[in-house]
């Protein structure tokens, strides 16, 4: 496996770049967090998903969320979601919560994939590809050629 770059925060939220809803998420995240948990990189990075042995596959199934330090430890899909919540200053009582309800995450779980599966259809596809101000990486370590994966189902 190639050197990671080292990363200035703790987790990677790996995202599609094409997606509206992603991107809208990305933004939404970034003007909380402002890099201080999360770097991203976009599912069209290809040097990032091989840096972290990622397929298109993996992809496919939703956005990935990972330790920088520990890469081998990630989530996936609705409980990247959760992670990502559970990590925001507060956000662990609210995802205990929704947790703890009887068929709230079980529904959850479900929206989540209906949602992933047509992100396209319901929210539209981007024609430039977003790159967060707090990537996964720093100036000329970044990679600056992007693949178009087929991540839709």
């Amino acid at each position: 496996m190639p050197a990671i770059p080292t990363m200035t925060a703790p987790y990677l939220v790996i995202y599609d770049g094409h997606c509206n809803l992603c991107v809208t998420l990305v933004r939404l995240l970034e003007s909380l967090d402002r890099g201080d948990r999360f770097c991203y990189a976009p599912m069209q990075d290809a040097a990032t998903l091989a840096d972290f042995s990622i397929t298109s596959a993996d992809c496919k199934l939703g956005m990935i969320l990972l330790k920088t330090a520990h890469p081998e430890q990630r989530w996936q899909g609705s409980a990247a979601a959760e992670e990502i919540g559970r990590l925001l200053p507060a956000g662990s009582a609210f995802v205990q919560l929704y947790r703890s309800i009887p068929g709230v995450k079980w529904g959850g779980d479900r929206l989540y994939e209906q949602v992933r599966d047509n992100r396209y259809d319901l929210f539209g596809k981007r024609t430039d590809l977003y790159m967060s101000d707090y990537s996964r990486c720093d100036g000329d370590a970044c990679a600056k050629q992007f693949t178009q994966p087929d991540l839709e189902p």
